[in-house]
């Protein structure tokens, strides 16, 4: 086993301990002790933003929402896709997040949270969904270990029956979900084409081009128009 070093620790609103901590090359983040996110593997995050972006560099002032700002992967991936008058808005639940992304974590993904076309919301992703109907591009959702593998319970709601409504309303006509989940889901999908979403399901691998280790799934939810 490799030798941490902690780097910053905090809470979570269900009161669970969050570590940030330096492993070899790797910064690894835990929630209650619980691997959450490695710097070594995005390859999943990036095509997350690649699936939801994809053509939308040639619309002008394209809106996209990311929901969970994690170590900034998605965040920088989508603004590479963006065109200069795009606008991402990231909404990231817990604050210490947010401050090890300006720190600690800023290099990794290139310090994203500093691109003028980043606007960051520091509370719940339902907030913004909640704020406007029709009113994003593409919304990516990274939010927990996914619909169904939970660190922190307070998520669940947003891929339940309310939460996939809100974002169904909050997508312009044409526009697309795409979720991160760890793991497979039929009972996801079905929700999904509940919420009146066509459907594709894409696994990709969790380390991008390296094509062996784990896989991870990427729920693809585009609305009619």
């Amino acid at each position: 086993m490799l030798p941490r070093e902690l780097l910053g620790n905090s809470v979570t609103p269900d009161g669970a301990p969050i570590t940030l901590t330096r492993e070899g090359v790797a910064l690894v983040v835990r929630v209650a002790h619980v691997p959450l996110m490695s710097s070594r593997v995005h390859g999943s995050e990036d095509a997350l933003a690649a699936l939801g972006c994809a053509g939308l560099r040639a619309r002008p002032g394209a809106r996209v929402l990311v929901g969970g700002l994690g170590m900034g992967f998605t965040l920088r991936a989508a603004l590479d896709a963006l065109s200069p008058d795009a606008e991402v808005v990231v909404a990231e639940l817990l604050a210490t997040i947010v401050e090890w992304n300006r720190g600690p974590l800023g290099p990794l993904a290139g310090h994203p949270l500093d691109d003028p076309r980043a606007r960051l919301v520091v509370g719940d992703v339902g907030g913004v969904l909640r704020s406007g109907r029709a009113a994003f591009d593409a919304i990516l959702l990274d939010v927990d270990n996914g619909p169904e593998a939970f660190t922190v319970a307070s998520n669940a709601w947003l891929y339940g029956r309310e939460g996939l409504a809100k974002v169904h309303a909050a997508l312009r006509p044409g526009g697309r979900v795409v979720v991160w989940s760890a793991i497979e889901s039929a009972v996801f999908r079905q929700a999904l084409r509940a919420a009146g979403f066509a459907v594709e399901v894409v696994p990709v691998r969790a380390r991008g081009a390296v094509k062996k280790g784990s896989r991870h799934w990427l729920f693809v939810g585009r609305r009619s128009g």
